[in-house]
């Protein structure tokens, strides 16, 4: 159903930049500052300096990071640090990641996919945006027309067909290869086969496609290639996609810190949750925490309010979630862990309702678990709240009704490298 594209992208060219792991990022996304200064400082070819563009005080309508950002990309291109694929190619893209004692390889290929309303059911995404992101995103987009980073789509081919076709095209030895600053590896093969092209483009009209991740990049792209109105590559947007099948595919949990606008004694939140959970004070240390959260069923999760107070939450059999949920949501979206969370305890509870999700004032989003306990011992937050992730089948049930998991559900890994392969519109 979605319409992939092969593309003729820009990488590193290798006679300049020697060691990609110099010169790629994660998604802009997961950057803070203190990230973007060390990605400035390693290397003066880093894709930083494109993707996310640092700020300064004088910065105005004619000097900013996206003006930079342009000009310092037509300067690289005419300097010949990236090089243009000759033949339109997918790129066979895998990572391979260590996690809980555990080696996972995830395989997935870039390319481009055509740009579709979320209307017409070719494209589905998962979960709400932040409207912040997408204006800074759409200014990047607008000053350098280029792709420098993918969406993450996902595509639900379990017999792995697709990339089976790639490899036998590819060939023994990646075209690059890399471990990065977390030691993960990464390695990518070109496949510009016209014959083995067709044949994963053929595979590929039988499936919709899911975002996993990036879909503030999807959605920028989409009102770009409306605000062009025009033929052309604007009218696509680089993605990575990876079957919903492929056994390295990992989703791991964001965790809540809440700041209530209510007049809230922390200590006293155990009590007050026990309408609805089950509430069990837990003496053991965080890891073991998080260790018997995972082994907790549905509707769990784990509360830190402070000064060492640790508790597992688990939802009550009695409690009547049709009566409690909104009724103009689907049954799917109703039994998400993290719309439990949202509506009993942030909205009900906490008087943090949806209306205040987006902004970040009351709610912040964290993978970061220690430091979300330092936060709370610091007194910048009231509490942290800890979720399991969700699965693969419940975001494809959501996407499907046509609903979306509140902000930042699900946490994909690993991500992404920013950097591999440009997609630019000329």
């Amino acid at each position: 159903m979605a319409h992939i594209i092969p593309i003729r992208g820009l990488r590193y060219n290798p006679a300049i930049v020697k060691d990609l792991s110099l010169v790629v990022t994660p998604p802009y996304d997961v950057i803070d500052t203190e990230a973007q200064t060390r990605y400035y400082e390693r290397h003066p070819y880093n894709i930083i300096r494109l993707e996310y563009n640092r700020i300064y005080p004088g910065d105005d309508e004619h000097d900013n990071r996206y003006v930079r950002a342009a000009a310092t990309f037509r300067e690289w291109r005419a300097r010949g640090v990236f090089v243009r694929e000759e033949k339109p190619a997918l790129y066979l893209y895998e990572q391979q990641v260590e996690f809980g004692g555990r080696t996972y390889t995830r395989h997935g290929f870039f390319g481009a996919i055509r740009l579709e309303p979320y209307s017409t059911g070719m494209v589905l995404p998962h979960e709400e945006t932040l409207p912040h992101a997408k204006r800074d995103r759409f200014k990047l987009l607008r000053a350098c027309r280029a792709n420098f980073s993918p969406v993450f789509g996902l595509y639900a081919e379990k017999e792995l067909e697709t990339v089976q076709i790639l490899s036998a095209a590819a060939g023994p030895e990646p075209a690059a290869e890399f471990r990065d600053e977390l030691g993960q590896a990464h390695r990518l093969w070109p496949v510009t086969d016209p014959k083995a092209i067709n044949r994963v483009l053929v595979i590929l009209q039988k499936y919709p496609v899911f975002i996993a991740d990036g879909h503030h990049r999807y959605e920028t792209a989409l009102a770009y290639k409306e605000a062009c109105n025009r033929p052309g590559l604007q009218n696509c947007v680089m993605i990575v996609l990876v079957s919903l099948y492929d056994p390295g595919l990992l989703i791991l949990p964001t965790h809540r810190l809440v700041k209530s606008p209510l007049d809230l004694d922390p200590a006293t939140l155990p009590a007050r949750l026990e309408a609805h959970f089950d509430v069990q004070p837990f003496a053991g240390g965080f890891r073991e925490f998080l260790a018997a959260l995972g082994r907790r069923p549905k509707h769990s999760f784990g509360l830190y309010s402070g000064a060492g107070r640790l508790h597992l939450l688990s939802l009550k059999p009695t409690v009547d979630l049709d009566r409690l949920m909104p009724t103009d949501r689907s049954p799917n979206w109703r039994q998400l862990d993290v719309t439990v969370l949202h509506q009993l305890v942030l909205g009900r509870l906490l008087g943090i309702g949806s209306d205040k999700w987006a902004d970040e004032e009351f709610l912040k989003y964290t993978r970061k678990e220690e430091a979300a306990l330092d936060r709370v011992d610091a007194g910048e937050f009231d509490c942290a709240f800890f979720l399991n992730p969700p699965g693969v089948e419940e975001l494809v049930a959501v996407a499907g009704d046509g609903e979306r998991m509140p902000q930042k559900s699900t946490y994909f890994y690993p991500k992404l490298s920013t950097g591999l392969v440009i997609n630019p519109f000329d």
